[in-house]
């Protein structure tokens, strides 16, 4: 099966590049993308047009975001039994300490700051292609 990862990213240019690199990194994994906090937890509660949504392997999560930011976003998935167990990486432009401290301090899994160049931006997803969905083990998706 492949690995299902979800995009939640409200800039259409970063997420046209995530899915670029992505797909130079490993043409089977399937990128779903969100652009607001509110429409990532109805793709992952499978809610309203998400009712048929795959229950994602990986979640990249931007910190700001329309509509519910991702600290909020990141307190439901990891107040959520059936969530929580999902690595949630944070990929954002901020370098900010308390943006980091408040990730961790929120089980966020890591913490990733988006480069501005592209060969940059390109390698770090290279990375979290060959660590989170190659290297590691991710525990098997629970039904639901």
């Amino acid at each position: 099966m492949p690995l299902q990862v979800l995009l939640v990213e409200d800039s259409p240019g970063d997420a046209r590049l995530t899915e670029v690199a992505f797909r130079a990194a490993d043409e089977t994994i399937v990128l779903h993308v969100t652009a607001d906090g509110v429409e990532a937890m109805a793709f992952l509660r499978h809610e309203g047009v998400h009712l048929g949504s795959p229950r994602p392997d990986l979640i990249l999560l931007d910190l700001n975001l329309p509509k519910m930011d991702g600290r909020e976003v990141l307190t439901h998935i990891k107040e959520d039994d059936s969530l929580k167990l999902i690595p949630t990486v944070i990929l954002t432009t901020s370098i900010a300490e308390s943006d980091i401290l408040r990730s961790y301090e929120l089980q966020a899994n890591c913490y990733l700051s988006k480069p501005v160049q592209l060969d940059a931006f390109d390698e770090l997803v290279r990375s979290i292609n060959d660590f989170w969905l190659t290297k590691v083990k991710l525990p098997q998706q629970m039904q639901s």
